[in-house]
């Protein structure tokens, strides 16, 4: 830990707490009276300065925590605190730093020249909207598809104008439901195929709440209507049960798969069930059909269509254009955001492991990583929300090829990563503040255009970096 000191013996003596404790009046309990109700130091130093007795790693926090530090006068907790609770203080501790961080770092400002690690950039706002932008993308003409989650899916012309696609599918906009993503295949110059993500309306549960289902459909556009919709994949009508939460829903097209992400709507323990839909990565052909060499196509009861199992919520998937290779972004619960490399078969552990707590402080496991589960190439703790993610392939920004772009929700920001032999090297915040990034990709001019979403106006922007 950091700068402490002797803890008082009542004070020691008077710890229990149980599993299931908040992670707020634990730290109250325990830490406080030392270090501060704010963190920023007491009788003891400050747990957000980053100035560290340890090497100041969450191992190490963890390690402090249990086992105390005697040239500091620390006492040992790991008698009447569980692994669980540890874990809790940890993020805690993690939240507060940043947030210190966060209110020292400048906000950026829309349409001003800044400098970054590697650019000098600026923004340009392409167009201003009422609703959610939830996804865009380009068709071969430069022209622009957008989703609004509310149902309705517009096309930008690159001369700038706005035209709404009639006959789009019925969706359940309730919650994070809605109209989701949108992608135009790859081969769309010769068969014209946009693929499609959305929630399905599915009555009521039993107790008699709405419920709804992640849908995937394709179509094509013709005189501004959608036409010819094929239904490729959609749950089975025993495992339609999501409530409003996690419907996950990406796309990424490699050769004649087409991959999608259902979060886990909800029910956490689902992740681990290969029997149903939610909380799962799925590959199928772009028909619909399902590929026989799929990780469990002969497994008796299991969901054919599953790639990989124990995904949270992946609501960002991309393939790196040099390499093939398949990633994804996942929310944690509070902290543990996940930056996955997805593999055939391969479960990522949720809820069994995690980096993160509870959304009201308690614990979900101790277990950060677990035999057999695979960790995350990189987390952040706390959250920050991922949402989409892009490999940067365009020519204009010279030195962030390769690069991923990630954007995130809850901080508003974007970040940029550097990997290196599937290893984080760099991650650079390149915008704060301007809103909720939800989605980023690559021009064809080279510029890199994002959806920023204020929420309280229930209004979107689409805007361009640029040279």
């Amino acid at each position: 830990m950091n700068k402490l000191p002797i803890l008082g013996a009542a004070i020691f003596a008077a710890l229990s707490c149980s599993v299931q404790a908040k992670v707020e009046d634990l730290f109250k309990s325990t830490c406080a009276s030392c270090h501060g109700e704010t963190l920023t130091g007491g009788m003891a130093g400050s747990l957000v300065d980053k100035e560290w007795l340890t090497k100041g790693t969450d191992e190490a926090l963890s390690n402090a925590i249990k086992q105390g530090i005697a040239k500091a006068g620390m006492p040992a907790f790991g008698g009447v605190l569980s692994d669980e609770e540890v874990r809790t203080l940890v993020v805690y501790i993690r939240e507060a730093g940043a947030k210190i961080e966060q209110q020292k770092a400048p906000e950026s400002q829309l349409g001003k020249e800044f400098k970054t690690k590697h650019h000098t950039v600026s923004t340009q706002e392409i167009l201003t909207t009422d609703g959610i932008v939830w996804a865009l993308d380009f068709l071969p003409d430069n022209s622009l598809l957008y989703t609004l989650r509310e149902g309705q899916l517009w096309h930008f012309s690159k001369e700038g104008k706005k035209t709404l696609i009639k006959g789009t599918p019925e969706v359940w906009h309730n919650r994070q439901g809605g109209l989701l993503d949108v992608y135009p295949d790859p081969d769309y110059q010769s068969n014209g195929w946009i693929y499609l993500s959305f929630s399905q309306p599915a009555g009521k549960n039993e107790a008699g709440d709405e419920i709804a289902f992640t849908k995937i459909v394709r179509g094509k556009i013709k005189d501004g209507t959608w036409v010819e919709q094929q239904t490729l994949f959609e749950a089975k009508p025993q495992n339609r049960k999501n409530r409003g939460w996690h419907f996950g829903s990406r796309f990424a097209i490699q050769g004649d798969y087409l991959f999608f992400t259902n979060g886990d709507e909800g029910h956490q323990n689902d992740a681990q069930d290969i029997t149903t839909q939610n909380g799962k990565i799925h590959r199928i052909f772009k028909d619909g059909s399902i590929p026989k060499d799929n990780p469990f196509y002969n497994e008796k009861g299991a969901q054919k269509t599953i790639w990989t199992y124990g995904n949270r919520n992946p609501q960002g998937l991309t393939i790196n254009p040099t390499n093939g290779q398949l990633w994804s972004t996942e929310h944690g619960p509070r902290g543990g955001d996940e930056l996955n490399l997805v593999s055939k078969g391969v479960n990522y552990g949720w809820p069994k492991v995690t980096f993160g707590m509870n959304y009201n402080g308690t614990p979900i496991t101790e277990h950060t990583e677990l035999p057999g589960m695979q960790s995350p190439i990189h987390h952040w703790t706390p959250s920050i929300a991922v949402a989409g993610i892009n490999f940067y392939s365009g020519t204009q920004f010279k030195h962030w090829q390769g690069d991923l772009f990630v954007g995130s929700l809850a901080k508003k920001e974007l970040h940029r990563l550097r990997i290196e032999d599937n290893k984080v090297v760099e991650d650079e915040i390149i915008l704060k503040g301007l809103g909720r990034i939800r989605d980023v990709i690559t021009a064809p001019n080279g510029n890199i255009y994002l959806t920023i979403n204020d929420r309280d106006k229930n209004q979107s922007k689409i805007i361009a970096i640029t040279q």
